[in-house]
């Protein structure tokens, strides 16, 4: 059984990207993993300071929300990111935690697998690339963490509008196929 992570960033209830995240930790607890969904929604989280302090204490220095979730974040097997894609990236309170999680990278962290979910109005196959860029970016600090997977649902924008798409599908699908 794997501790599953899964960080739904968007600041709209019943969000698109939210349904995806949704799917993911529904095929992964049928497959028998421990999975915890966090929503930033109503979460207070700060702008990193630049201060480095957290590489010493591997805490970060502001009271906010954002050291739980790190906290968090550094148990997990896996992490899920689901986000909207805002001007062809991921939201910004996404950003803003991924530079807050840098008390992670000086320790000991035990994630393994970091999976993307993202949806927007644009459905080009191209939209989420930049998201997945980024991501790939904060990945390439930790040694022994891989992109694990990817699944992007294009021309949904209205809270629920993604019903039937089968974005959702491939969401619980790659959540179901996890390996114990």
């Amino acid at each position: 059984m794997k501790n599953i992570l899964v960080i739904s960033t968007s600041l709209r209830a019943h969000s698109n990207s939210e349904a995806l995240a949704d799917e993911f930790a529904r095929g992964a607890a049928e497959a028998r993993h421990k999975v915890e969904k966090i929503t930033l929604r109503d979460k207070d989280i700060h702008f990193c300071k630049g201060c480095l302090a957290c590489q010493k204490t591997q805490r970060c220095i502001i009271n906010d929300d954002a050291p739980a979730i790190v906290e968090k974040m550094h148990d997990a097997d896996v992490i899920v990111f689901a986000s909207p894609i805002y001007y062809y990236d991921m939201s910004g309170q996404m950003k803003t935690l991924l530079d807050r999680a840098n008390p992670l990278y000086s320790s000991d962290y035990h994630f393994r697998d970091i999976y993307m979910l993202t949806s927007a109005a644009e459905d080009e196959l191209t939209t989420s690339e930049r998201a997945v860029m980024g991501l790939t970016g904060w990945i390439d600090c930790f040694e022994k963490v891989r992109l694990a997977g990817t699944v992007f649902a294009g021309g949904v924008n209205d809270p629920g509008e993604i019903k039937n798409h089968p974005a959702l599908t491939e969401a619980y699908e790659l959540g179901k196929n996890i390996k114990l």
